[in-house]
């Protein structure tokens, strides 16, 4: 099992950056290949990105390529997530989530896909 923690969300005005970190618990981090969702209210929880085992294969949501940066750091058991000229549709609780995989190079986009979720960690961005 591996248990995730999130932080790094906050308030920021539109056109800021943020940087979300999740630390994961174990020793078996780089067995993992692991992803960002969010959910804002009223909507369902959202693919935004996500990075294989040894971050050599990365994913994104389309409407955040080019504005958002997912990797990790194995060594550090955390994996993260830059996001760059935020908007207030941006604004969600952002979720990372974690998955046993095989493959070093395999990547997951669904909900379904993932066994492990972390609490989350609030994104509002202002306008």
């Amino acid at each position: 099992q591996v248990q995730l923690v999130e932080s790094g969300g906050g308030l920021v005005q539109a056109g800021g950056s943020l940087r979300l970190s999740c630390a994961a618990s174990g020793r078996t981090f780089n067995s993992y290949t692991m992803g960002w969702f969010r959910q804002a209210p009223g909507k369902e929880r959202e693919f935004v990105a996500a990075i294989s085992r040894v971050g050599g294969n990365t994913r994104y949501a389309d409407s955040v390529k080019g504005r958002f940066t997912i990797s990790r750091d194995n060594a550090k058991n955390t994996m993260y997530l830059d996001m760059n000229r935020l908007k207030p549709e941006h604004t969600a609780v952002y979720h990372c989530a974690a998955d046993r995989r095989m493959s070093t190079l395999a990547v997951a986009t669904t909900v379904n896909e993932y066994d492990y979720w972390g609490q989350g960690t609030q994104v509002t961005v202002s306008s």
